[in-house]
């Protein structure tokens, strides 16, 4: 079962999917894309610097950026330990914030 963090934005249209100009292989949707936006009730903006700041949490899971910041995601998604033999991690840039 597919969890909701690998869903991308465009998802749900094939024909939007093919065409969406976020949709780079191996990037995820950006959290300013309309398509991405979260509505399930399940989705919490976390405010807990613990949980955004986890290392053990793999983040490169989440096919959307606005599920990094969601409690959902923080509290249930994988763990870099979970990956597969042989699994890379993404490539880009490894700093999430700003500061």
């Amino acid at each position: 079962m597919m969890k909701c963090w690998e869903l991308r934005g465009c998802y749900d249209d094939e024909e939007m999917n093919s065409r969406c100009p976020h949709n780079i292989p191996g990037e995820p949707c950006p959290a300013d894309c309309h398509f991405a936006a979260c509505f399930r009730p399940t989705h919490v903006v976390c405010s807990d610097f613990a949980k955004l700041l986890n290392p053990e949490r793999d983040f490169d899971a989440a096919a959307k950026e606005i599920c990094r910041f969601c409690e959902f995601f923080l509290e249930r998604g994988p763990a870099t330990s979970q990956r597969t033999a042989g699994e890379a991690a993404r490539q880009g840039n490894p700093n999430r914030f700003l500061l």
